[in-house]
């Protein structure tokens, strides 16, 4: 059973992932339930974990900042740097899991934030190099290698809000 802090860590992530597009609403929903069973609790988080298919896409909007809140995790406004970098980082962690490639998780970098998000700025590079590598000395391994290198960077970067959060203004 995940403990409560990686349960917070992956209901945290799926929000910030579900700002950008990346997830889906009734992922956070699936994330708030498995909070609930390694026991953080909370009257919000109990509501948004309650959400069903059909109402997930319509509730979490609403649901969600006052769930993090109360577990005192951030909510990221969509389209802030810091919910960029924080879904930079949670897509890292993801690539480490398993969950996506090397190959993945540079194009889904370099897709979604180009080279604009200097955290993830060498992602996008190690992409564009990807799609050169017919003209390069260097090995698909190569690259998967310095992409590994820079998710666990990001990984271990620290998750602190660069600008305030819906709940602190």
């Amino acid at each position: 059973m995940p403990s409560t802090e990686s349960a917070a860590r992956a209901l945290q992530d799926h929000a910030v992932l579900w700002s950008i597009g990346e997830s889906r609403a009734i992922d956070v929903v699936n994330a708030a339930c498995d909070a609930l069973v390694v026991g953080l609790d909370g009257p919000a988080l109990r509501i948004l974990a309650a959400c069903t298919r059909a109402e997930a896409d319509y509730d979490v909007p609403e649901l969600l900042p006052p769930a993090l809140d109360e577990l005192g995790l951030t909510f990221y406004p969509s389209g802030s740097v810091g919910s960029q970098e924080a879904a930079a980082r949670a897509l890292a962690a993801r690539m480490l899991a398993g969950e996506l490639t090397p190959r993945e998780l540079a194009f889904r970098i370099h897709q979604r934030f180009g080279h604009e998000l200097p955290l993830a700025e060498r992602l996008a590079e190690l992409d564009d190099e990807s799609d050169t590598l017919e003209y390069s000395d260097r090995t698909p391994a190569q690259v998967d290698a310095d992409v590994t290198a820079e998710a666990l960077r990001l990984a271990q970067h620290p998750r602190v809000p660069t600008e305030p959060t819906d709940a602190q203004t």
